[in-house]
């Protein structure tokens, strides 16, 4: 039924298709992982410019990433955002040595690994011929089919309606690009798509699938505290599910009274953009003890693995 529509698919991809990524370019299912990983929630170009290379270049085989410490993991995460991933990642690669499994079964038994990651490490590391699912192929689906919603179960159907068996890897692939270059959320290019001929929403594309209401974003007020004595500044690693494993300063409720803090300093404020809220906080300087924490030269704590919020309250240290 579509097997014109997967030769033009094809030829598209042949000429157009993103042919010099480099986990296209390698055989080793541990790089196709970690890109794979790395590639939920981030950009290509992002990936590709700042954190692929570096990430393989310190663990650059699955039994290295597993006899890492987590601390080291993170910080060469460090700015990639979503660190539950590192953190799967790391606990992943102990499940697995000293080699990734190979099903689609098996592979969603490993943390951090759901159906579309473990369909897309077994069609791409391991060649197994099952259609991928990321957030460029849901929209072309949508659009093809002129779905406006849909559950996963229903995009997963429409998945395997117009999967291309007999070139099930470079299917995957050329619908990646599709969606990348021509299929785009807020812009389309008909004209030259090689499902020009079957889709079924080419119309009004941008009305596939129904836009979501975007919500307010919460923006949570606190006031973050850092404890000094000798030149050393008080951290310890977060232990709740948000940002775990990640070092920070003391973050307390933004109507805290800390006037009663002896020898206390006003560094200035910060902002924070995180994916589900907006975090502003003011953030004091306190010449003080604190249990339970552990105490850092600012060079030593460049070597620690920090969110985007703590590395501002360490350049208002510096430029105080």
């Amino acid at each position: 039924m579509f097997s014109q529509a997967h030769q033009r698919l094809l030829a598209w991809y042949q000429a157009n298709g993103r042919h010099d990524l480099p986990w296209r370019n390698t055989d080793d299912p541990y790089k196709i992982w970690v890109s794979e990983i790395m590639l939920q929630q981030t950009q290509v170009k992002t990936v590709l410019e700042r954190f692929y290379f570096p990430f393989l270049e310190a663990f650059p085989t699955l039994a290295d990433l597993a006899a890492a410490d987590l601390d080291e993991v993170l910080k060469k995460w460090e700015g990639l955002g979503y660190y539950t991933r590192a953190r799967n990642l790391h606990k992943a690669a102990q499940l697995s040595t000293p080699d990734l499994p190979q099903s689609v079964h098996e592979l969603k038994t490993l943390p951090g690994i759901g159906e579309s990651t473990a369909h897309a490490v077994a069609a791409f590391a391991y060649h197994t011929p099952v259609p991928i699912m990321d957030a460029n192929i849901k929209r072309i689906l949508y659009r093809v089919f002129a779905i406006k919603k849909a559950t996963d179960k229903t995009l997963w159907e429409y998945a395997h309606k117009l999967f291309d068996e007999e070139h099930p890897y470079d299917y995957n692939q050329a619908m990646m690009d599709l969606g990348s270059m021509l299929c785009q959320s807020r812009r389309t290019n008909c004209t030259q798509c090689p499902f020009s001929t079957i889709c079924l929403g080419k119309e009004d594309p941008l009305a596939y699938p129904q836009k979501k209401l975007k919500k307010a974003v919460p923006v949570r007020q606190k006031k973050i505290i850092v404890h000094h004595r000798k030149g050393r500044y008080a951290m310890r690693q977060r232990s709740s599910r948000f940002l775990h494993g990640l070092w920070s300063f003391t973050e307390i409720d933004a109507d805290a009274d800390v006037d009663n803090m002896a020898i206390s300093k006003r560094l200035g404020d910060i902002s924070q953009q995180y994916s589900h809220f907006r975090l502003d906080a003011e953030v004091f300087l306190h010449e003080a003890s604190i249990d339970e924490h552990e105490w850092f030269t600012l060079d030593g704590i460049a070597s620690l693995a920090l969110s985007g919020a703590d590395h501002k309250v360490v350049t208002l240290l510096k430029e105080r």
